[in-house]
């Protein structure tokens, strides 16, 4: 499976003490460009970095805002 580039848009929490984060991301590829998933990021994350994702149509579980 192919990954695809993401920039962090928002950081929705932290959640734990291991450092995961749940963020939105638009994605940057052009096959689903400008798709905005929310996804569970392990380590540290700021807005406008760029993350590897590999599946764009599968959401991050849990409740949102």
């Amino acid at each position: 499976m192919k990954a695809m580039p993401a920039e962090v848009v928002v950081i929705i929490e932290q959640s734990g003490t291991k450092g995961i984060y749940r963020v939105r991301a638009k994605i940057k590829s052009n096959d689903v460009k400008n798709k905005v998933v929310v996804r569970n990021v392990l380590g540290p994350v700021r807005v406008g970095d760029i993350i590897m994702i590999t599946q764009h149509d599968m959401e991050a579980a849990g409740e949102i805002d």
